[in-house]
């Protein structure tokens, strides 16, 4: 298991390391934008400058996970995003949801991997 965990931490710390690196230095060609709402989406977040908030979550995000600190800190940056791509490849632009789900996947593989770091979190009730 600890491999798995091993391996899904680098590839996730990898895939985030480099598309949110793209996001800043696009040396990845990418083509047209998406036409309907998948494109407007992402118009906006371009137009905004809320996709270098984005990156820049996504680079911290995923360099602590490949020098492997602070990994329950990097998941609880990364979840959100995770979402949101899941999201937005489920209702808006499928074309990219196998590796939306590629990303899901790892990223509830290294979160099994430090889940007792979140057992806080899921308490039903705080004593005071």
């Amino acid at each position: 298991m600890k491999i798995v965990f091993l391996i899904s931490r680098i590839l996730l710390g990898l895939v985030f390391v480099v598309f949110g690196l793209n996001k800043f230095l696009f040396f990845i060609p990418t083509g047209p934008l998406p036409t309907g709402l998948a494109g407007e989406f992402v118009g906006a977040l371009f137009s905004s400058h809320y996709v270098w908030v984005v990156a820049a979550l996504e680079v911290v995000g995923g360099a602590l996970l490949l020098v492997n600190r602070y990994v329950p800190l990097a998941l609880t940056l990364l979840g959100p995003v995770v979402v949101n791509i899941l999201l937005y490849h489920s209702l808006l632009f499928p074309g990219g949801l196998p590796l939306a789900l590629l990303v899901v996947v790892l990223w509830l593989a290294v979160f099994w991997g430090v889940r007792t770091a979140f057992a806080g979190v899921f308490q039903q009730r705080v004593e005071a």
